[in-house]
């Protein structure tokens, strides 16, 4: 697949990319695209849930009334999980939400993603480019001059860029991210994938590994 590039003013350079069908044409895997965003957002978790059970309250081990013939539950102490005031019966303890995600899978999921951009045509490939300085109204222009102005845009650089990002920081529905730490959940929640020339090459590596 073939896509033409672009140069910041939104003018056809006359140079084009070959997308490769191997990462974004392939027969998208969507059990693998589920769990790859399954298991980012389970790592995004705090886990740190915490009720205190029968023998972590505060309170006296005396033992409140007889065991039987009192015409209810048997409660013991005052700590008792039938009492209120008593601890909790298998309340929640901090834990760790995440869980084993193979890494061909994360990286079907990845080539899932980007086939599913690929079909939509939202797509669109930029020639490289930095700012001298950071500046929000040069990222504006170069959103409005590409078209996807009011639209969710994910922007792919090869590597991080400071000028460029603190550009785009306070632009609403715009993100920033390097070619290494694209994800799939940040590629399908984007309604148009906006890859810098040399991003496309650092994706290929990352993904035909």
């Amino acid at each position: 697949m073939e896509v033409s590039v672009l140069n910041i003013k939104g003018q056809d350079t006359g140079r084009k990319v070959v997308l490769d069908d191997a990462i974004y044409g392939i027969e998208p895997n969507d059990h693998a695209v589920y769990l790859d965003v399954r298991l980012l957002q389970a790592n995004q978790r705090q886990g740190t849930a915490k009720a205190k059970e029968r023998s972590e309250v505060s309170g006296s081990t005396r033992k409140l009334g007889r065991q039987k013939g009192g015409g209810g539950a048997r409660r013991g102490d005052i700590n008792s999980p039938v009492l209120i005031g008593g601890g909790r019966v298998f309340g929640p303890k901090p834990r760790d939400y995440g869980f084993k995600l193979n890494k061909k899978v994360r990286r079907l999921a990845r080539k899932s993603a980007l086939t599913y951009k690929a079909q939509e045509n939202a797509i669109v490939v930029v020639e490289d480019f930095t700012f001298d300085a950071p500046k929000t109204k040069s990222f504006i222009e170069v959103i409005n001059n590409l078209k996807v102005d009011g639209k969710k845009a994910l922007f792919v650089l090869p590597g991080t860029d400071k000028a460029v990002y603190l550009s785009a920081r306070n632009i609403e529905r715009v993100k920033v991210m390097t070619a290494s730490a694209l994800n799939t959940y940040r590629v399908l929640d984007a309604d148009v994938l906006v890859l810098t020339e040399s991003a496309v090459g650092v994706v290929g590596e990352n993904l035909n590994k």
